[in-house]
């Protein structure tokens, strides 16, 4: 710390305030280290080292949210944070989606130039990378694995694998956060409303509406109708499984969903009645979750797609099957599959339950004036 206050003040140079040296000293291309250096090879350090920065940052603003979430009461100028930093994560994300673009400027055959000379280095390696993995909420038994019995924990030092392991023996993840922000949200019970009796009153009217419409058109032969028909079955079902908290439980402990029976219902009803002022900032934030969800699985499908078109079906240089595991995360690594599901609980704004007035009143901007 300076001696002086007024040192913290001081002129600073824009190259020694952004370590400049350090930094564009950090491009060492090991192809001229044995021989003629490859020219391409200084744009795959480039693309990786700002990959690294981004993850830097995105890892800076999801452990903020954990520290926002950590309060039993999330206060709503919080929520707004919470939000705005969500954005920032989900801009950044779309920057690393179109990054492969540039990357793809590398031709498969100038990339062999230089690529004997990354093993064993890989992807696989980055901990930043598995870091945001488990910052977001990814555990280790969800992964996508290409080797029976691997980790992803044994490409690091014991240090590096105990921090990873913390953030999911502490439950500080997103979704985790959010998921029981949501269970200790009011709307799982309302003097004078019984949402869950009212929404399956609900979606059974709209399910025999449903059914009516079908069986009476003219406009289906017998074979649509009757697949039609089985497709509302299998939706009718979807619904008596999620609302029906044992059931949800068993879905949980087969593995089929994650999100608890009353955050789902929480969310639910957010997604419902999202048009309440209140509600709003809370619909924002779920629909981010979702964002942050589709653009991580896009940056993993485009990352197969440029790894097929640049090695076909070479093995990776961290020994995985490549372009097959990368593929394979994309399907697979998905944290927040359970909000994406909500949709299928969604029922038109004309079915949905009304609510009582005291609490369409907690429920917007309400306020009063009392006077002596």
């Amino acid at each position: 710390m300076p001696n002086n206050p007024k040192e913290k003040y001081a002129s600073i140079h824009y190259s020694d305030y952004l370590q400049l040296d350090k930094l564009l000293d950090a491009q060492q291309p090991r192809s001229g280290e044995y021989g003629e250096e490859a020219h391409d090879e200084m744009l795959f350090i480039i693309i990786h080292q700002v990959y690294e920065l981004w993850f830097k940052q995105i890892n800076h603003e999801l452990k903020s949210l954990a520290a926002l979430f950590r309060e039993d009461h999330v206060r709503e100028r919080n929520l707004l944070v919470v939000v705005q930093r969500m954005d920032r994560v989900i801009e950044i994300l779309k920057l690393l989606v179109q990054q492969i673009q540039v990357l793809e400027t590398l031709t498969p055959l100038d990339f062999l130039e230089f690529r004997h000379l990354l093993f064993p280095a890989s992807g696989f390696q980055s901990f930043q990378f598995r870091e945001f993995e488990n910052l977001l909420g990814l555990r280790e038994k969800d992964r996508y694995i290409y080797k029976p019995n691997e980790r992803y924990l044994n490409e690091f030092t014991k240090e590096r694998q105990h921090e990873l392991e913390t953030i999911e023996e502490s439950h500080i993840s997103v979704f985790e956060s959010i998921e029981r922000w949501l269970e200790r949200t009011p709307f799982l019970h309302m003097e004078g409303f019984d949402f869950i009796a009212e929404y399956s009153k609900s979606v059974h009217q709209m399910l025999d509406k449903e059914y009516r419409a079908i069986e009476n058109t003219d406009y289906l032969t017998h074979k649509q109708k009757a697949m039609r028909l089985e497709m509302l079955g299998n939706t009718n079902t979807y619904f008596a499984n999620v609302l029906d908290p044992k059931k949800h439980q068993a879905l949980i402990e087969e593995g089929k969903m994650r999100l608890s029976y009353k955050a789902t219902v929480a969310a639910l009803f957010i997604q419902l009645y999202r048009d309440e002022p209140i509600l709003q900032l809370p619909y924002r934030l779920l629909n981010k979750l979702t964002d942050i969800d589709e653009l991580v699985t896009t940056w993993r499908y485009r990352h197969a797609q440029m790894v097929l078109r640049m090695l076909g079906k070479k093995i990776g240089t961290g020994g995985s099957s490549g372009y097959e595991y990368l593929r394979g995360t994309a399907e697979k690594n998905q944290v927040f599959r359970d909000f994406h599901n909500i949709s299928t609980l969604l029922i038109p704004r004309s079915a949905v339950p009304p609510l009582p007035d005291d609490i369409k009143q907690n429920l917007s901007f309400y306020y009063s004036t009392v006077h002596g």
